[in-house]
């Protein structure tokens, strides 16, 4: 988590004056989760205060300490690692602690089960933890403090289906890394083809990549940039991708949200010719043919890969938010 990356999501709970856009409990927030600033008296320097008052803003909007806080967020974070397959050790000392006993002992005391049983109990209790504030770790990258001059809640159906989408994709890309090469790249069903303009996707691994790849494109189309060059396919690298499109993708769709440009007309000069696309139709589109591709590649996933139709889930928006959203 680095200063303006989106790693905390608001949900639910009272955030003192949040509002769209940069505000001042925003640059507090990013202050608390630099990963630079591992003390109170970095956190408030990096926000130009002192320590005293730096805490006291802090606990009036949020209702939680600047160090509770953090260390509560960094077990979030530290629990959904664990639950992708992480080493103890690595997640212990990328969340600030200086031994793995010491992170086993507050990870135990926070989620009830030590963190060797995290993966287990991830589908069960998900990775929040309790807090009237709403404040919490959201994958793969976000501090998205949810909120909208308009009232929007982030459980408008737009909004889950924008963050269950990434989050879907990255389960099943997390579970594609168990294959071998050649199930990976086996052709599944020859010939098949979901979109004409975007080829074939006869493998788990082209119709991953497409994933990825839709919101790579509609992105420069509606940012009126040059065609993006695609990377690679490999789970790893599809994931990297995954992390770097996904905060961008929600963050454009939200400036769309804040200024209520849901039916301006976007000239899509990828296109040959250019062609032109509501912005309302774009997001329906890549969410449209997105959950078609994810439970395409669910379907196959399930018959190969280690668990099978237990890894591999349903894909159901219910049972996500459920887990923890």
């Amino acid at each position: 988590m680095r200063k303006n990356c989106q790693a905390i999501r608001s949900h639910g709970g009272q955030t003192g004056s949040v509002t769209t856009g940069r505000d001042r409990l925003r640059e507090l927030l990013d202050a608390i989760l630099d990963e630079d600033n591992e003390t109170l008296e970095d956190m408030a320097a990096d926000a130009f205060a002192s320590p005293f008052h730096f805490t006291r803003q802090v606990s009036r909007d949020v209702g939680e300490s600047p160090v509770a806080l953090r260390r509560r967020v960094l077990l979030e974070r530290a629990a959904w690692q664990l639950g992708g397959g992480a080493s103890v050790t690595d997640t212990a000392f990328a969340a600030g602690y200086g031994s793995v006993e010491g992170f086993s002992r507050a990870f135990s005391r926070a989620f009830g089960h030590p963190p060797s049983a995290a993966r287990r109990a991830l589908d069960r209790t998900g990775h929040w933890l309790r807090a009237s504030n709403g404040v919490h770790f959201h994958p793969p990258a976000a501090l998205w403090v949810e909120d909208s001059p308009r009232g929007r809640s982030d459980m408008d159906p737009t909004a889950l289906m924008l963050r269950h989408d990434l989050d879907d994709t990255r389960e099943l890309l997390v579970l594609a890394g168990t294959l071998d090469e050649d199930e990976y790249r086996r052709v599944r069903e020859p010939g098949l083809t979901v979109l004409s303009w975007d080829g074939p996707e006869e493998s788990i691994a082209a119709v991953l990549d497409r994933l990825v790849w839709s919101k790579e494109v509609w992105l420069a189309s509606i940012e009126g940039e040059d065609m993006p060059q695609q990377g690679g396919d490999e789970p790893a690298e599809l994931l990297r991708r995954l992390d770097v499109v996904a905060s961008r993708w929600l963050g454009t769709v939200r400036e769309i949200d804040r200024r209520g440009a849901w039916g301006d007309t976007v000239i899509d000069a990828l296109c040959e010719p250019p062609e032109s696309f509501v912005v309302g139709s774009i997001v329906a589109h890549v969410l449209t043919y997105a959950a078609h591709r994810r439970q395409l590649a669910r379907h196959w996933l399930r018959a190969v890969a280690p668990g099978g139709a237990t890894t591999a889930g349903h894909g159901d928006p219910i049972e996500w938010l459920q887990r923890g959203g």
